[in-house]
């Protein structure tokens, strides 16, 4: 995968734009269609409960509300680091949304302001998510905090 790549074509689309909603979905839909073995992409973002609530996204329906620090998206969040799970059967909490997912990579949206939400990717294929794929990914989550307009973004917990 040629995340050099993917990354400038990310940083390119969301050049301009400065509505935070219209960002976040695109680039859900960017990395959904441009990475290979994906059945689910997208954001969780936190309420003032600390639960995360869901945000834009491609693939299925999904669970709406994760109670905070619970399964591989809230770990992620209050940890403040990017999980890779190679089996999320074998992970003790994990909250079943799509049971056709079978590895997931959650990278912590961290900005000025504090974390502010995940970005979560699932695969049916096990062990889809390596050492390289979880550099990329997190270059592309970069890449999205900052182009985005992080004062519109829901407020950390």
């Amino acid at each position: 995968m040629d995340y050099e790549t993917l990354v400038a074509s990310a940083e390119g689309l969301l050049s301009g734009e400065s509505d935070f909603i219209a960002n976040a979905a695109n680039f859900a839909a960017f990395v959904y269609h441009e990475l290979p073995d994906l059945n689910w992409a997208g954001f969780y973002f936190p309420n003032a409960q600390g639960d995360l609530v869901l945000g834009p996204f491609n693939g299925r329906p999904a669970c709406t509300r994760l109670p905070r620090g619970r399964g591989v998206c809230g770990a992620a969040f209050v940890e403040g680091r990017t999980v890779v799970v190679d089996d999320v059967h074998a992970f003790a909490d994990h909250i079943v949304c799509d049971s056709a997912s079978v590895s997931e990579i959650v990278v912590p949206l961290v900005g000025e302001r504090g974390a502010f939400g995940v970005f979560d990717i699932d695969s049916p294929v096990a062990a889809r998510f390596d050492d390289a794929d979880r550099a990329g990914i997190e270059r592309l989550v970069a890449a999205f905090v900052r182009a985005v307009d992080t004062t519109h973004a829901p407020t950390p917990v």
